[in-house]
């Protein structure tokens, strides 16, 4: 004994893992790339087990419980001292550190937050929590009423005291959709058509953007996996290349010398020279961000499609003519 201890820090940390990777090269042996390994946890479902993936998918999973508890107590807390708090009020013992972690008392293990998504680290909850207590603040937009056809609604063709109340609800409902379409700027059927139209193009667009992204997305991806695979046996398709007569080599390696040819085609039909995981990951993360975006702007651009479509079904029950000014 020499009676010093190991001291653990960045610096002390990144000096074993130079070390550690240098033995391995030295050694034939694979380097671990954080960049892929990194890709894995965001863009690979195979990232999990086989089990926690098939028991995530049906909700049984522990790390799905918590994520399914973290979420519905987001949106029930209004600072973060008060999230930790319903925390514990669900039976969670919570640990502080570079990370957060949790552990339920039927549990042996603390689960750290941010080895179940990128949404659940602290600094992720924190936001969430905010953006939970601004959306409160600006609730969801009431919907677009339907107007009943009342010559074809059976209800108010039988009962008289329904189609009394039918006619009240239509002509709210028509009284409603008249002010909200005047909002727009709408005096018309011509110029709500014409809405719907460009509505309808507007979506259309967002949906080719987005395949679009998703196209280039899954391009990377078999770029990152064919990196990946070459880094992974270049030690053994470099031998073979010096050793071309080695044949008991050869068929031992088929396999492996196999991908690594195929990987290699790959990459040369994309780029000169092998790129690195680092840039690769980096260009799935910016497009990841660009497809969020253009998601929401969906989402939204859906509900106006279907508000706008709701007030042309309100005024062709209810008027069958041009809306006056």
């Amino acid at each position: 004994k020499t009676g010093k201890c190991y001291q653990s820090n960045k610096k002390s940390y990144h000096k074993i893992r130079y070390q550690s990777d240098e033995l391995c090269k030295e050694n034939k042996l694979s380097v671990i790339d954080k960049y892929y390994e990194a890709y894995k946890r965001k863009y690979k479902t195979s990232g999990k087990s086989w089990y926690e993936y098939d028991q995530n998918k049906k909700g049984n999973s522990w790390k799905s419980k918590l994520q399914f508890d973290i979420d519905r107590i987001i949106n029930k807390s209004t600072s973060w001292e008060e999230f930790l708090e319903n925390m514990k009020s669900l039976d969670y013992e919570i640990k502080f550190g570079k990370h957060i972690a949790f552990r339920h008392k039927d549990k042996q293990r603390f689960t750290r937050a941010k080895t179940i998504g990128e949404d659940y680290t602290e600094e992720k909850i924190k936001e969430r929590i905010d953006l939970a207590i601004k959306n409160k603040a600006n609730p969801i937009k009431k919907r677009v009423g339907n107007v009943i056809d009342i010559s074809t609604n059976e209800k108010a063709q039988s009962s008289k005291g329904y189609e009394v109340w039918a006619r009240k609800h239509n002509i709210k409902t028509m009284a409603d959709s008249i002010i909200k379409l005047r909002e727009q700027g709408i005096n018309s059927i011509t110029q709500l058509d014409d809405l719907i139209k460009k509505s309808a193009d507007d979506r259309q667009d967002l949906l080719d953007k987005i395949k679009k992204i998703e196209t280039e997305m899954k391009s990377l991806s078999q770029d990152m996996e064919n990196i990946n695979t070459i880094n992974k046996y270049r030690e053994i398709y470099k031998y073979h290349k010096k050793n071309p007569e080695d044949k008991q080599f050869a068929e031992e390696y088929y396999s492996e010398l196999s991908v690594y040819k195929i990987a290699a085609k790959g990459i040369l039909e994309s780029y000169k020279k092998l790129p690195n995981t680092k840039e690769i990951l980096s260009k799935l993360d910016k497009l990841q961000e660009k497809k969020n975006t253009l998601m929401q702007e969906y989402s939204l651009n859906k509900e106006q499609f279907s508000d706008l479509v709701q007030y042309r079904k309100n005024y062709e029950n209810y008027y069958g003519k041009e809306v006056e000014r």
